[in-house]
């Protein structure tokens, strides 16, 4: 089968996240079962933002057995980014079906034109919190009116689908605000299993460190609840359980990084933290592969992967009960799920795992077992794949 793929970013750029380590997955999985697959994205280049555009990035480039091309960017705004080139490579091209990543981008709407022009079934997913996301209610006044102008290019590309692909049921209730329920279906997100194992370099040496430590991942983002994080070690930096421990943040900066900075010198947790800006993909999974357990305080998440890749080493997660959440993770079985923005009660989870190693390692076994049979990229792909046979033997 003929597969496109579009996405508002791929490789390189491991920064942006989730959707487009998804992409990726897909990509990486049914080229290699012997499908003919290109992603279509932009020249987003790795960097410690989402704003670096580099038109030096290969147009087109083959990585394994899939394709990646990209057409520059001309105009971003809020991670809407424009590249009208996309609209001429696609419609150049041939395949059997498209799928959309990302449902607000300038890359579906590309998508679903072309769908329609081109009379090719489109399959969409969105993994961004369609109209739930803090983001959309927290806008600036120039972010309002590109939401607005949104709205009218999201109707036009669902209604041009054939599915929805929602990762979990709290997905599924915002779309059906939008279709009909029988145009939805559910496919748990799932990791790249050999990919999460596949580091050899030595994270410690690099970072000259040999206290234990606990690991925070994520974007530099009031969202991902770092302030929460700091707050909550200053609460326990005192506390004997916390002596020789240090809390290891890394990321990228979404405009956060300065007030991050500001609020470590406020509470004075120099010495207890070590923040990794920009991290390679290598010295993050050896990250995971040397901490004790993981800290992910967000205010929002829709289907978290990062949970995912720290239960592929047996680590325990602390996270929050805040939205799609606990949809992918659950509490007591394979993680410790706080409100969102409670220092008090996520420094109380910090100090029962510290206190209690075997509930911690009862944890990350569970998640463990969770990711080999359930959240991993094979069983994703395969259930996609079904999908797409589906979609494109029923399509008129």
């Amino acid at each position: 089968m003929k597969i496109a793929i579009t996405c508002p970013a791929s490789l390189p750029a491991t920064q942006f996240g989730g959707i487009m380590f998804l992409c990726v997955h897909i990509a990486k999985k049914l080229s290699n079962d012997g499908h003919d697959l290109t992603i279509y994205t932009t020249d987003l280049d790795f960097a410690n933002n989402t704003n670096t555009f580099n038109k030096k990035l290969p147009k087109q480039e083959k990585i394994g057995n899939f394709l990646i091309k990209r057409t520059h960017v001309w105009f971003s705004s809020f991670l809407f980014f424009m590249n009208p080139g996309m609209y001429k490579q696609m419609m150049n091209d041939d395949y059997d079906i498209i799928h959309v990543m990302g449902v607000r981008s300038f890359q579906a709407f590309i998508a679903a034109i072309v769908s329609k022009r081109k009379k090719i079934p489109l399959i969409i997913s969105d993994q961004g919190g369609l109209t739930t996301h803090p983001d959309l209610k927290e806008a600036s006044f120039k972010k309002k009116i590109l939401i607005k102008i949104q709205q009218p290019l999201i109707k036009f590309i669902i209604n041009q689908s054939s599915k929805v692909i929602v990762a979990n049921d709290y997905e599924k209730n915002i779309f059906l605000h939008f279709c009909n329920e029988s145009k939805i279906l559910v496919v748990k997100n799932g990791i790249d299993l050999n990919e999460v194992n596949t580091s050899k370099v030595n994270f410690r040496q690099k970072y000259a460190l040999e206290d234990k430590f606990i690991l925070f991942l994520g974007r530099f983002h009031k969202v991902k609840g770092v302030d929460t994080l700091l707050e909550a070690i200053n609460l326990i930096k005192n506390n004997s359980l916390f002596i020789g421990l240090k809390i290891v943040i890394m990321g990228v900066d979404f405009g956060y990084e300065s007030k991050m900075e500001e609020l470590i010198e406020k509470y004075n947790l120099s010495k207890n933290i070590l923040i990794i800006k920009k991290p390679s993909r290598e010295y993050v999974i050896s990250a995971y592969r040397e901490c004790e357990f993981l800290v992910l305080p967000s205010r929002w998440e829709l289907s978290p992967l990062t949970p995912l890749e720290g239960f592929a080493h047996k680590k325990a997660v602390i996270s929050t009960t805040a939205h799609g959440i606990p949809f992918t993770i659950t509490h007591d079985e394979n993680s410790l799920l706080v409100e969102p923005s409670n220092a008090e009660k996520l420094s109380e989870a910090i100090l029962e795992l510290l206190n209690d190693p075997l509930k911690c390692k009862k944890l990350g076994e569970s998640g463990f077992n969770m990711v080999q049979t359930i959240a991993n990229s094979d069983r994703m792909v395969n259930d996609l794949f079904l999908i797409y046979e589906e979609v494109t033997s029923n399509f008129k």
